[in-house]
């Protein structure tokens, strides 16, 4: 099972976001980030249902990888059928600001168009980089 960069290799570079973002890693984990925020506490099979494109196998190992960083929790519950939830943690829940803005610039920013998400770009604007006064 692969672990996010810097966990593994606890070397966390200098840059906060290659950092934060190491822990992200992964083309669902956003998503279900999302999911959670928005929801609250879910089953596997209810994430399953909101990520028709996710294999059983692929959502298992994201979830996985969220809960070993500590970002979610997974609570198994001792009934025939098995259910197992899925929360947030102290530490998820204060990704939620990053998660809405990334919510609020993809609802800005892409649209479909013919099944395929295409960047439609927004008039840019002079801005600073962070960090920086505008001079």
């Amino acid at each position: 099972m692969s672990r996010p960069r810097a966990k593994l290799t606890k070397n966390f570079p200098g840059c906060p976001v290659e950092s934060t973002l190491s822990f992200l890693d992964g083309k669902w984990k956003g998503v279900i980030l999302y999911h959670l925020m928005m929801e609250g506490t879910l089953r596997f099979n209810e994430l399953r249902r909101r990520l028709p494109s996710v294999t059983q196998r692929m959502l298992t190992k994201q979830l996985r990888e969220l809960e070993d960083a500590g970002i979610l929790s997974r609570t198994i519950f001792p009934v025939v059928p098995p259910r197992v939830d899925y929360a947030l943690t102290p530490a998820g829940r204060s990704l939620e600001p990053i998660i809405r803005a990334l919510a609020a610039w993809g609802a800005k920013n892409v649209v479909c168009e013919d099944g395929q998400n295409v960047i439609r770009l927004a008039p840019q604007t002079e801005t600073a980089p962070l960090g920086r006064d505008a001079a």
